[in-house]
This record gives C-alpha cells, sequence and structure tokens, in this order.
C-alpha cells in the first residue's frame, strides 16, 4: 500500500514517518538546514509479506505543486494535525487535494500530543477530535480513524503502525487487464547503473527486458533494473512504489510529469474531457475560458477551461469540460486531477479524465454528449456498451483500447452481444443496418435525379452516403451490401439491381457493331473518327453511343475521343497489378514494354487508373489502392 501524508507545515509529518519507519525522508541538505521538507521523501515498512510505501510531502503552501506531483496514485492518506496548533489552511487545502483527487481511504495522525500539558491533554485531544470530524465532514475521509502520536515518546505509535498494516490488506485489487505505466516524479543517475526514474505504478506490471515507451514523446527505453518498495525485483507492479533502471535514456530527457508506460498505450494530448467538480469551499462559479493549472499524475501545465454541458458552475457541482491544455500531457481514462488557479495561489476544482482523445469540433453536440455520458460509467462493459449505442459510426477499437489503458482491441473482450468488429472498427449492429438503410436510400435519390447515369463509384457514393465512415468500416459496409444483391457493381460504379443505364434503339443497334471493333482493336483501339468512317455513322451518334455505354459500365473514355471496352481495361489492370514490385509501384516504363504500347499512350491509360480510383499517384509512380475492388482489384 502506497501511503501519502498531507498536512500543514511543520504538523510532523516527516518526523511521523521517521517514527513509523526509522528513514528520514529529508535527504537534501537545504531540508536539513532548513528544517523543513522542500521535496517529496520517500520510506518503506516492511512487515512480514506487507509493505508499506511512504510518499512524504512538503506542507509549505508555496510547494502545493511538488505536494500534488506525489499524491496521485497513493491508496491511503494520512492527514497529519499537530496537537499544539490544530487545523491550519494547508491542512484544509491538503484535505481538499485528497478529495478531489477521489481517495476515500485515509487515517489522521493528531501530532505532538507530548506537548500538551497532561492535565489538558484529553480534553484537548477530545476539542481536537471534534474540530478534525467536522473538517472531515462531507469529504471521502468523514469517519477516518484518529491516533493520537508522539514521535519524540513514542507514545501511540504502534496502534497507528498495526492500523496502517491492517488497511494495506482492504486495498481494493488492481485491475490485472490494464497496461503497465509509471508516473516519474523523480530522476538521477547512479554509478554502474545509469538512468534511474522513480514513480508509483498506477497499473499493470513490467518485468526487466520490456521494453518501456517515455510520453509525451517517442522516446524507448529497455527496462535493466527494478527496485520495488526498496527492494530488488524482477518486475514492477500496479501499487507500488518504484525506481526503474532504463538503458537508451538519459536522466534529462526523463522530466516530473513524464510516464513510462507499455508501448501499447503510448498516447500524448492536448485535450482532455473531464468530468469537473467545483470544491464546495470556492467563493466563485467557473465559467468557460477560466485558466487554470492542471495537475495529472506528477505534470503540471496550464489550460483553459470550456464548460460543455452548461454555462456556469456553482461550487459543489460537477459538470462535463473539455481542457485546452498548453503543452501535451499523457493521461489515460479514470485518471484524477486537481486544478488550481492560474496563479497557483489555490486549488479550485478536481477532475477525472473521460476522454484523453478529446474532439477540437462538435465538442457540444448532443450525440458528443451522449458519448461523454457513456464515457463516464464506471463499469468498463457498460461503458464501451455507452460508447457504442452513442457512436453511429463506431468506434476505432485499437484507439479506444488505448484510453482505457488496455494492451490492445483483443483486451476489450467480451464485447456487448451486438457489437462487431469490421477491421479495426467497433459498431452496434443497428448502426450498421442504419448505415446501410442510408446509403440506399442516398442511392436511390441520385438514380431518381440522374436516370442516364449508371451510378457512382465508391468514393462518389461516400460523399453522397453522408457523414465520413472509418475507410475499413466503409469498405466492408459496401461489400456487404454487394454480397447481399442490394448493391450492383458494374465496372468501378455501383447502383440498385433494378436500375441501368438503357441505350435507345439507335444506340443499341450501333453499339452492337462498336464493341466488336473497340475489343478488336486490343490495347490500340481506333479513335472515335475512325470508328465512325468505318461504320458510315456521323460522329456526334458514335460519341452519344459511346457515352451511354460507358455510364453502363461496358466501355470507359480513356482521353477524349478514345473508348476501352470492358473486358480490355480489366486485361490492362492485371498487367498494372503484374508490373507492381514491392515499395516501387507501378512505373510507367515496365507498364509500357509489359504492353507494348508507346510511352504516351501508356501514361494516358496510367492516368485513367489514377483518375477512376484504381491506383494513386505518388512522384513518378503509382500505387494500387488496397480498398478497390473494380477491375478485378483485390478488394477489401
Amino acid at each position: 500500500m502506497i501511503i501519502g501524508t498531507a498536512g500543514h507545515i511543520d504538523h510532523g509529518k516527516t518526523t511521523l514517518v521517521r517514527a513509523l519507519t526509522g528513514v528520514d525522508t529529508d535527504r537534501l541538505p537545504e531540508e536539513k538546514r532548513r528544517g523543513i521538507s522542500i521535496e517529496l521523501g520517500y520510506a518503506y515498512l516492511q512487515a512480514g509479506d506487507v509493505s508499506l510505501g511512504f510518499v512524504d510531502v512538503p506542507g509549505h503552501e508555496r510547494l502545493l505543486h511538488t505536494m500534488l506531483a506525489g499524491a496521485t496514485g497513493i491508496d491511503h492518506a494520512l492527514l497529519v494535525v499537530a496537537a499544539d496548533d490544530s487545523v491550519m489552511p494547508q491542512t484544509r487545502e491538503h484535505l481538499a487535494v485528497v478529495a478531489l483527487l477521489g481517495l476515500d481511504r485515509g487515517s489522521v495522525a493528531l501530532t505532538k500530543i507530548d506537548r500538551i500539558d497532561p492535565a489538558e491533554r484529553e480534553a484537548r485531544i477530545t476539542q481536537l477530535r471534534a474540530e478534525i470530524a467536522e473538517l472531515l465532514a462531507g469529504t471521502p475521509l468523514a469517519g477516518s480513524p484518529l491516533f493520537p502520536v508522539s514521535a519524540q515518546t513514542g507514545e501511540g505509535l504502534e496502534p497507528l503502525r498495526q492500523h496502517l498494516l491492517q488497511a494495506a490488506g482492504e486495498v481494493r485489487a488492481h485491475d490485472d487487464a490494464l497496461a503497465f505505466r509509471l508516473a516519474a516524479d523523480r530522476a538521477f543517475t547512479l554509478s554502474g547503473v545509469g538512468t534511474v526514474a522513480t514513480g508509483t505504478v498506477h497499473a499493470g506490471t513490467a518485468r526487466i527486458g520490456d521494453e518501456l515507451r517515455l510520453v509525451p514523446g517517442e522516446r524507448s527505453a529497455r527496462l535493466r533494473g527494478i527496485h520495488a518498495q526498496n527492494l530488488p525485483a524482477e518486475e514492477a507492479r500496479a501499487g507500488q512504489r518504484c525506481a526503474l533502471a532504463l538503458a537508451g535514456l538519459a536522466k534529462e530527457e526523463v522530466r516530473r510529469g513524464d510516464w513510462l508506460c507499455d508501448p501499447a498505450i503510448a498516447l500524448a494530448t492536448t485535450r482532455l474531457d473531464v468530468q469537473l467538480t467545483l470544491w464546495p469551499g470556492e467563493a466563485h462559479a467557473l465559467r468557460s475560458g477560466t485558466p487554470v493549472h492542471v495537475h495529472l499524475g506528477a505534470s503540471d501545465v496550464m489550460a483553459s477551461i470550456a464548460l460543455l454541458d452548461r454555462d456556469t458552475l456553482t461550487p459543489g457541482d460537477t459538470a462535463l469540460a473539455q481542457l485546452v491544455l498548453r503543452e501535451p500531457v499523457a493521461a489515460w481514462h479514470g485518471d484524477r486531477g486537481v486544478l488550481r488557479d492560474a496563479s497557483a495561489t489555490r486549488t479550485v476544482a478536481g477532475v477525472r479524465v473521460l476522454d484523453p482523445d478529446a474532439p477540437v469540433r462538435y465538442r457540444r453536440t448532443p450525440q458528443r454528449l451522449a458519448e461523454l455520458a457513456a464515457w463516464a460509467l464506471p463499469d468498463r462493459a457498460a461503458l464501451i456498451d455507452g460508447l457504442l449505442q452513442a457512436a453511429p459510426l463506431g468506434l476505432d477499437a485499437t484507439r479506444l483500447a488505448r484510453a482505457l489503458a488496455l494492451p490492445g482491441p483483443d483486451a476489450l473482450m467480451p464485447l456487448p452481444a451486438d457489437a462487431l468488429r469490421i477491421d479495426g472498427m467497433l459498431i452496434a449492429r443497428r448502426h450498421l443496418e442504419a448505415l446501410q438503410a442510408q446509403v440506399i436510400e442516398r442511392l436511390r435519390a441520385f438514380h431518381e435525379a440522374q436516370p442516364a447515369e449508371i451510378g457512382p463509384d465508391a468514393r462518389r457514393l461516400r460523399r453522397l452516403a453522408g457523414p465520413r465512415t472509418d475507410d475499413g468500416l466503409w469498405r466492408a459496409l459496401v461489400e456487404s451490401l454487394v454480397a447481399d444483391g442490394r448493391l450492383v457493381r458494374s465496372a468501378h460504379w455501383l447502383h440498385l439491381p433494378d436500375h441501368a443505364a438503357r441505350l435507345n434503339a439507335a444506340e443499341e443497334k450501333l453499339a452492337q457493331q462498336l464493341l466488336p471493333k473497340l475489343a478488336d482493336g486490343g490495347f490500340d483501339p481506333p479513335w472515335v473518327r475512325d470508328l465512325a468512317k468505318d461504320l458510315a455513322a456521323s460522329e456526334a451518334m458514335v460519341r452519344q453511343t459511346l457515352a451511354s455505354l460507358a455510364r453502363r459500365g461496358a466501355a470507359f473514355q480513356v482521353v477524349k475521343d478514345l473508348y476501352y471496352p470492358l473486358p480490355t481495361v480489366e486485361r490492362l489492370a492485371a498487367l498494372a497489378r503484374d508490373c507492381i514490385h514491392g515499395p516501387d509501384g507501378l512505373q510507367a516504363a515496365s507498364f509500357r514494354d509489359a504492353t507494348g504500347l508507346g510511352r504516351k499512350r501508356a501514361i494516358q491509360i496510367l492516368e485513367f487508373f489514377d483518375r477512376v480510383g484504381y491506383t494513386r499517384r505518388v512522384k513518378d509512380t503509382h500505387l494500387l489502392r488496397p480498398d478497390t475492388a473494380m477491375f478485378g482489384g483485390r478488394g477489401a
């Protein structure tokens, strides 16, 4: 169990930790000289198979940012109040921090009872019990046990020690499904070891030899050694204070506020959607645009607040909000943080991270607020189901798993009964069916407006269909409709089964003569003027008929007045696929040689393939689009 001290300066936090553990957490010369804690201090108490880690925090009001860096991730709060001084300003602010971080397990140490006249001690302790009970009332620590102690004489220390050891067995079990992450609060160099980062493991397990990612950023390190709860170990686990020896990182690269995590969940964000609770003791309502210090993990960054479901927030109330950060931070769903005012002089609110990858636009729409209501659900299964129901375009499974600090999409299992996994996306069956119906409806409207056209290509239909879906989901959506016979693909056009571009009688008669002549021309079919001359028809009538054939997908205009029939285009497309060699793609020269055409005609055909979406040009090469199913392509 990790225990964090809290309380006013000079109320005896460090002395109490030393009396409980035998370790002086004031390690800096300045701390020795001034007699106050300036930096975070650490101590450990081992009793049998129970290990207690203490994070001793500074009590000075100007060092609250340091206290916050150590407070995140603790399991148990030890509020320290001096018997000769009672409740003081930093007692109240530290309590606010503990409450806003959602800590509901704690104890109170009433220190320095040796300084109270023995004749007055009982009455004084009774009075202080009442004051502290009133202070804790209405907070998550209400009803916490109080232990009168003296670190100088040892009075009361053993009952407190035994209580803490017993409380360690009552700490909630950590979620084994979560990936490893540690909030770094200190880094240093040890001779023969290299860079060492210390912090509290918030979730997961890491073992010697594992690769870790330092976030924000893209720096990686190999875990070469572990000290857990001040003892050598083979693994670092959730709920432990750990020192990690890192290969591949310099001490200067690890800053307080960085995270070391499993690469699968590495993320950095400048926008967080959160549940924000304004501290009941705050004097003023909160409005959008308010600048604040955001303390998440061990980090401290400036941000502005955008309220999402209301215009103002009154003290004691909770709202949905977006934090727009001035620099990237790493954060995951469920993380707790504290907001302080712009001058960093008072604590104003607490936050619980909902979506660490918050959108820039449409952040207050009914759909987005419904998604955030799902993000706020406490149970993971209910959260995933709620998000699926609120997301008509589906969810990116990898993004969702990363936001939940899960090592990959498979960790989202089991999924709700109506959830479908499609090419990296999750979507509720009813939403997929609604999208299918919408595509059919929009395509029917297109046919009514453009009866002479056989139909749009897949990219045009995607624009007509409405909101932009994920690429993989769109491909699967179209292919499912084609497989069910609800859509028909003619070359690269899509249409309803009962729709086809029809030729009039004159066009039909001429088409029966044109198509064989185009086919006989192979890769070099005759031009419109040659066809008209050969068939004794007007050029205008030939163009009209070929255009009608093109609308039906029976012929394709590569350049003006030059048409290729579908079978020939399919042969050319197959040659184009065969000419693709690895990352070099399709070169005009290799396609020219394969077809036996001149360079100009080969380039015209490749440009046609680019134009219809069969390939895409990148500099001097052409790449086959992965989502194409036209001309016998590989498709999805």
